[in-house]
């Protein structure tokens, strides 16, 4: 078994799109006609993030108290230059974003906060 893809439901869903493509490196790929507004974005051959227009999907907010609800989408590196290149992304397009290092495993996180309820983590091992 393999993670398939992430589902973002987005009131921008061309603010997260232009995210995931300017930042993350991901591109815009084939996505059959549902006939809602959206994207799918592909990493490689594959569709990996799906985002789909608010007011589309019942997304049951996570606002309810006690909700279960997804906490973040995690995106890994393996490659010092390219971990480079993605924080030079992230300031020149001027997003905020935080960095957090995992005990023990000597890897590096990196969390951009999209909007309410929606984290993205980029993760790598420490150069």
């Amino acid at each position: 078994m393999q993670l398939d893809h992430v589902t973002l439901v987005a009131p921008d869903c061309d603010a997260f799109m232009r995210f995931f493509v300017d930042i993350a490196g991901m591109r815009v790929g084939p996505r059959p006609p549902f006939g809602v507004g959206g994207y799918w974005l592909y990493l490689g051959a594959r569709p990996a993030v799906h985002l789909v227009a608010s007011g589309v999907v019942d997304s049951h907010p996570a606002e309810r108290p006690g909700a279960t609800r997804i906490d973040h989408l995690a995106l890994r590196i393996d490659d010092e230059a390219e971990w480079r290149a993605l924080l030079e992304r992230l300031d020149c397009h001027g997003y905020a974003y935080q960095f957090a290092e995992v005990p023990l495993a000597r890897e590096l996180q990196l969390f951009v906060r999209l909007g309410p309820g929606v984290v993205v983590e980029f993760v790598t091992a420490q150069f």
